[in-house]
Protein backbone atom coordinates (compact mmCIF):
# COMPACT_ATOMS: atom_id res chain seq x y z
CA UNK A 1 0.00 0.00 0.00
CA UNK A 2 1.76 3.50 -0.84
CA UNK A 3 1.39 5.84 2.04
CA UNK A 4 0.91 9.57 1.51
CA UNK A 5 2.65 12.21 3.59
CA UNK A 6 0.64 15.30 3.66
CA UNK A 7 2.20 18.26 5.25
CA UNK A 8 0.33 21.60 5.79
CA UNK A 9 1.46 25.08 5.86
CA UNK A 10 0.21 25.83 9.20
CA UNK A 11 -0.96 24.07 12.56
CA UNK A 12 -4.60 25.55 11.11
CA UNK A 13 -4.34 25.59 7.81
CA UNK A 14 -7.97 24.19 7.32
CA UNK A 15 -8.27 25.36 3.86
CA UNK A 16 -4.83 23.03 2.99
CA UNK A 17 -6.38 20.23 5.14
CA UNK A 18 -9.87 20.13 2.95
CA UNK A 19 -8.27 20.23 -0.27
CA UNK A 20 -5.74 17.46 0.27
CA UNK A 21 -8.24 15.57 2.33
CA UNK A 22 -10.71 15.39 -0.47
CA UNK A 23 -7.89 14.65 -3.14
CA UNK A 24 -7.40 11.42 -0.77
CA UNK A 25 -10.63 10.50 -0.54
CA UNK A 26 -11.85 10.91 -4.30
CA UNK A 27 -8.61 8.68 -5.12
CA UNK A 28 -9.79 6.04 -2.36
CA UNK A 29 -6.66 6.49 -0.22
CA UNK A 30 -7.76 5.00 3.52
CA UNK A 31 -6.65 6.82 6.31
CA UNK A 32 -4.32 4.10 7.76
CA UNK A 33 -2.22 5.27 4.08
CA UNK A 34 -2.12 8.51 4.96
CA UNK A 35 0.36 10.64 7.50
CA UNK A 36 -0.67 14.07 8.46
CA UNK A 37 1.70 16.98 10.04
CA UNK A 38 2.29 21.03 10.51
CA UNK A 39 5.67 22.80 9.93
CA UNK A 40 6.03 21.77 13.90
CA UNK A 41 5.05 18.34 14.11
CA UNK A 42 7.45 17.90 11.43
CA UNK A 43 10.61 20.12 13.06
CA UNK A 44 9.56 17.56 16.19
CA UNK A 45 9.51 14.36 14.35
CA UNK A 46 12.90 12.99 13.16
CA UNK A 47 11.36 10.10 11.33
CA UNK A 48 9.27 12.59 9.40
CA UNK A 49 9.86 12.28 5.42
CA UNK A 50 11.40 14.96 3.45
CA UNK A 51 8.91 18.06 2.74
CA UNK A 52 9.36 18.24 -1.06
CA UNK A 53 7.00 14.90 -1.67
CA UNK A 54 4.31 15.94 1.14
CA UNK A 55 2.68 18.03 -1.36
CA UNK A 56 1.97 15.77 -4.01
CA UNK A 57 -1.71 14.52 -4.02
CA UNK A 58 -2.68 11.56 -5.91
CA UNK A 59 -5.58 11.88 -8.90
CA UNK A 60 -8.92 11.00 -8.28
CA UNK A 61 -10.53 7.36 -9.09
CA UNK A 62 -12.47 7.60 -12.52
CA UNK A 63 -15.26 6.16 -10.66
CA UNK A 64 -14.78 8.17 -7.36
CA UNK A 65 -18.51 9.80 -6.28
CA UNK A 66 -19.02 13.24 -5.22
CA UNK A 67 -18.27 14.07 -1.85
CA UNK A 68 -21.22 15.31 0.40
CA UNK A 69 -20.58 15.87 4.06
CA UNK A 70 -22.72 17.67 6.15
CA UNK A 71 -22.77 21.62 7.52
CA UNK A 72 -22.27 20.53 11.28
CA UNK A 73 -19.65 18.07 10.08
CA UNK A 74 -17.72 21.33 8.52
CA UNK A 75 -17.73 23.07 11.25
CA UNK A 76 -16.50 20.74 14.17
CA UNK A 77 -13.83 20.23 11.65
CA UNK A 78 -13.26 24.21 12.15
CA UNK A 79 -13.29 23.71 15.40
CA UNK A 80 -11.32 20.37 15.68
CA UNK A 81 -8.17 21.59 13.40
CA UNK A 82 -7.62 24.21 16.70
CA UNK A 83 -6.91 21.55 18.98
CA UNK A 84 -2.89 20.97 19.46
CA UNK A 85 -3.16 17.45 19.88
CA UNK A 86 -1.09 15.94 16.60
CA UNK A 87 -3.70 13.28 15.75
CA UNK A 88 -6.63 16.02 14.55
CA UNK A 89 -5.86 15.92 11.20
CA UNK A 90 -6.14 11.85 11.11
CA UNK A 91 -9.26 12.01 13.23
CA UNK A 92 -10.11 14.16 10.98
CA UNK A 93 -9.74 12.36 7.91
CA UNK A 94 -10.69 9.59 9.57
CA UNK A 95 -14.54 10.93 9.95
CA UNK A 96 -14.19 11.91 6.38
CA UNK A 97 -13.50 8.91 4.78
CA UNK A 98 -16.37 7.34 6.97
CA UNK A 99 -19.04 9.07 5.48
CA UNK A 100 -17.95 8.69 1.81
CA UNK A 101 -17.92 4.59 2.08
CA UNK A 102 -21.46 4.92 2.78
CA UNK A 103 -23.89 2.30 4.37
CA UNK A 104 -23.92 1.59 8.43
CA UNK A 105 -20.51 2.91 8.66
CA UNK A 106 -21.10 6.33 6.94
CA UNK A 107 -24.66 6.43 9.04
CA UNK A 108 -22.62 6.12 12.57
CA UNK A 109 -19.46 8.84 11.47
CA UNK A 110 -22.85 11.13 10.65
CA UNK A 111 -25.10 10.53 13.99
CA UNK A 112 -23.83 7.56 16.25
CA UNK A 113 -23.75 9.73 19.73
CA UNK A 114 -21.68 6.81 20.50
CA UNK A 115 -19.29 6.27 17.60
CA UNK A 116 -15.65 6.27 19.28
CA UNK A 117 -14.30 8.84 16.27
CA UNK A 118 -17.52 11.23 17.05
CA UNK A 119 -17.00 11.31 20.46
CA UNK A 120 -13.40 11.77 20.60
CA UNK A 121 -13.75 15.00 17.97
CA UNK A 122 -16.96 16.32 20.47
CA UNK A 123 -14.72 16.03 23.09
CA UNK A 124 -11.33 17.54 21.22
CA UNK A 125 -14.26 20.22 20.26
CA UNK A 126 -15.20 20.97 23.67
CA UNK A 127 -11.17 21.18 24.88
CA UNK A 128 -11.44 24.51 22.47
CA UNK A 129 -14.10 25.82 23.26
CA UNK A 130 -12.93 25.74 27.16
CA UNK A 131 -9.58 27.47 26.08
CA UNK A 132 -11.21 30.05 24.08
CA UNK A 133 -13.80 30.91 27.12
CA UNK A 134 -10.44 31.14 29.76
CA UNK A 135 -8.31 33.43 27.09
CA UNK A 136 -11.56 35.91 27.46
CA UNK A 137 -11.04 35.60 31.09
CA UNK A 138 -7.33 35.85 31.61
CA UNK A 139 -6.08 38.18 29.08
CA UNK A 140 -4.90 41.40 31.09
CA UNK A 141 -3.55 44.82 28.54
CA UNK A 142 -0.87 46.59 30.17
CA UNK A 143 -0.77 50.23 28.49
CA UNK A 144 2.13 50.81 26.57
CA UNK A 145 3.04 54.42 24.33
CA UNK A 146 4.10 53.83 21.58
CA UNK A 147 7.14 56.11 19.25
CA UNK A 148 4.07 58.12 17.61
CA UNK A 149 2.43 58.69 21.09
CA UNK A 150 -0.45 56.65 20.95
CA UNK A 151 -1.03 54.07 23.26
CA UNK A 152 -1.32 50.55 22.56
CA UNK A 153 -2.56 47.58 25.23
CA UNK A 154 -1.10 44.64 25.09
CA UNK A 155 -1.20 40.98 27.00
CA UNK A 156 0.48 38.16 27.19
CA UNK A 157 -1.22 34.56 26.98
CA UNK A 158 -0.15 31.19 26.98
CA UNK A 159 -3.55 28.96 25.45
CA UNK A 160 -3.51 25.34 25.68
CA UNK A 161 -4.53 25.28 21.82
CA UNK A 162 -4.00 27.10 18.88
CA UNK A 163 -6.75 29.29 19.34
CA UNK A 164 -5.58 32.97 19.16
CA UNK A 165 -6.28 33.94 15.42
CA UNK A 166 -9.75 32.38 15.65
CA UNK A 167 -10.45 34.21 19.05
CA UNK A 168 -9.48 37.47 17.92
CA UNK A 169 -12.98 38.57 17.22
CA UNK A 170 -13.87 38.23 20.96
CA UNK A 171 -11.62 41.09 21.58
CA UNK A 172 -12.25 42.86 18.30
CA UNK A 173 -16.47 43.00 19.35
CA UNK A 174 -15.21 43.81 22.96
CA UNK A 175 -13.19 46.22 22.50
CA UNK A 176 -13.58 47.73 19.10
CA UNK A 177 -12.05 51.58 20.12
CA UNK A 178 -9.20 50.33 21.95
CA UNK A 179 -5.70 49.48 19.95
CA UNK A 180 -4.82 46.56 21.46
CA UNK A 181 -2.15 43.26 20.61
CA UNK A 182 -1.84 40.51 22.22
CA UNK A 183 1.08 38.16 22.29
CA UNK A 184 1.06 34.50 22.81
CA UNK A 185 3.66 31.21 22.11
CA UNK A 186 2.02 30.24 18.89
CA UNK A 187 0.99 33.57 17.18
CA UNK A 188 0.12 37.39 17.43
CA UNK A 189 -2.77 39.23 17.12
CA UNK A 190 -3.00 43.06 16.95
CA UNK A 191 -6.06 45.32 16.22
CA UNK A 192 -5.40 48.66 15.26
CA UNK A 193 -8.75 50.08 15.59
CA UNK A 194 -9.70 49.55 12.09
CA UNK A 195 -8.43 45.96 10.76
CA UNK A 196 -6.45 42.76 12.46
CA UNK A 197 -3.16 42.40 12.27
CA UNK A 198 -1.65 38.49 12.45
CA UNK A 199 2.06 37.67 13.04
CA UNK A 200 4.01 34.72 14.71
CA UNK A 201 4.53 33.95 17.97
CA UNK A 202 6.35 35.82 20.54
CA UNK A 203 8.11 35.85 23.89
CA UNK A 204 7.23 36.28 27.45
CA UNK A 205 9.91 39.05 27.51
CA UNK A 206 8.23 40.80 24.52
CA UNK A 207 5.23 41.85 26.62
CA UNK A 208 5.25 44.73 29.13
CA UNK A 209 6.41 44.53 32.61
CA UNK A 210 3.80 45.54 35.68
CA UNK A 211 2.71 49.22 35.65
CA UNK A 212 1.20 51.78 38.51
CA UNK A 213 -1.88 50.70 36.84
CA UNK A 214 -1.72 47.09 37.97
CA UNK A 215 -0.94 48.14 41.42
CA UNK A 216 -4.04 49.54 41.69
CA UNK A 217 -6.11 47.14 40.26
CA UNK A 218 -4.38 44.67 42.72
CA UNK A 219 -5.50 46.99 45.42
CA UNK A 220 -8.65 47.13 44.44
CA UNK A 221 -8.83 43.05 44.33
CA UNK A 222 -7.29 43.17 47.67
CA UNK A 223 -10.66 44.78 49.16
CA UNK A 224 -13.35 43.51 46.96
CA UNK A 225 -11.86 40.05 48.28
CA UNK A 226 -14.66 38.48 50.64
CA UNK A 227 -13.16 35.83 52.94
CA UNK A 228 -16.27 34.42 53.96
CA UNK A 229 -16.85 33.29 50.26
CA UNK A 230 -13.69 31.84 49.46
CA UNK A 231 -14.27 28.44 47.85
CA UNK A 232 -10.61 27.34 47.35
CA UNK A 233 -11.21 24.33 45.12
CA UNK A 234 -14.04 25.72 43.32
CA UNK A 235 -11.84 28.75 42.36
CA UNK A 236 -8.81 27.18 41.20
CA UNK A 237 -11.68 24.78 38.79
CA UNK A 238 -12.98 28.38 37.36
CA UNK A 239 -9.42 29.68 37.43
CA UNK A 240 -6.81 26.96 36.79
CA UNK A 241 -3.46 26.67 38.35
CA UNK A 242 -1.20 27.33 35.65
CA UNK A 243 -2.40 30.48 34.63
CA UNK A 244 -1.95 32.19 37.49
CA UNK A 245 1.64 33.04 36.94
CA UNK A 246 0.13 35.13 34.12
CA UNK A 247 -2.55 37.00 36.17
CA UNK A 248 -1.20 39.93 38.05
CA UNK A 249 -3.80 38.66 41.34
CA UNK A 250 -2.78 35.54 42.00
CA UNK A 251 0.31 36.89 43.94
CA UNK A 252 -2.28 37.90 46.53
CA UNK A 253 -4.40 34.67 46.26
CA UNK A 254 -2.34 32.59 48.63
CA UNK A 255 -2.05 35.46 50.83
CA UNK A 256 -5.23 36.16 51.28
CA UNK A 257 -6.68 32.32 51.26
CA UNK A 258 -4.19 31.76 54.55
CA UNK A 259 -5.61 34.91 56.26
CA UNK A 260 -9.54 34.36 55.20
CA UNK A 261 -10.47 31.81 58.23
CA UNK A 262 -8.78 34.27 60.51
CA UNK A 263 -10.72 37.28 58.62
CA UNK A 264 -14.25 35.24 58.66
CA UNK A 265 -13.90 34.93 62.61
CA UNK A 266 -13.15 38.44 62.94
CA UNK A 267 -16.37 39.44 60.87
CA UNK A 268 -18.51 37.40 62.81
CA UNK A 269 -17.01 38.22 66.11
CA UNK A 270 -17.38 41.92 65.21
CA UNK A 271 -20.15 44.20 66.67
CA UNK A 272 -22.97 44.59 64.78
CA UNK A 273 -23.15 48.00 62.93
CA UNK A 274 -26.18 50.06 62.45
CA UNK A 275 -26.84 51.37 59.28
CA UNK A 276 -27.21 55.10 58.25
CA UNK A 277 -30.72 56.23 58.04
CA UNK A 278 -30.72 57.66 54.57
CA UNK A 279 -31.85 61.33 53.74
CA UNK A 280 -35.16 61.70 51.98
CA UNK A 281 -34.77 64.15 48.97
CA UNK A 282 -35.89 67.77 49.69
CA UNK A 283 -39.01 68.30 48.07
CA UNK A 284 -39.46 71.20 45.17
CA UNK A 285 -42.77 73.20 46.16
CA UNK A 286 -44.68 72.95 42.98
CA UNK A 287 -45.41 76.02 40.37
CA UNK A 288 -47.31 78.59 41.68
CA UNK A 289 -50.33 79.52 38.21
CA UNK A 290 -50.69 83.20 38.62
CA UNK A 291 -54.13 84.73 38.34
Amino acid sequence: MQRHTVTLDHATDWPGFRTAARALVQANVPPQAVDWRSPADAAEDLFAPEPAASHTLPSPSPDAPPLRVPPDFVHLCEQLILHRDPARFALMYRLLWRMAQGGAEAEAARHDPLDADRMLAHHMVRAVGRDKHKMHAFVRFRPVVEPDGNTLHMAWFEPDHYITVANAGFFIRRFTQMRWAILTPDASVRWDGQQLHTGPGAQRSDAPPPDAGEALWLTYYRHIFNPARLKLNMMKKEMPTRYWHNLPEAALITELAQTAHERSAQMVAAEPTTPRKAIAPLKRPAPQVLP
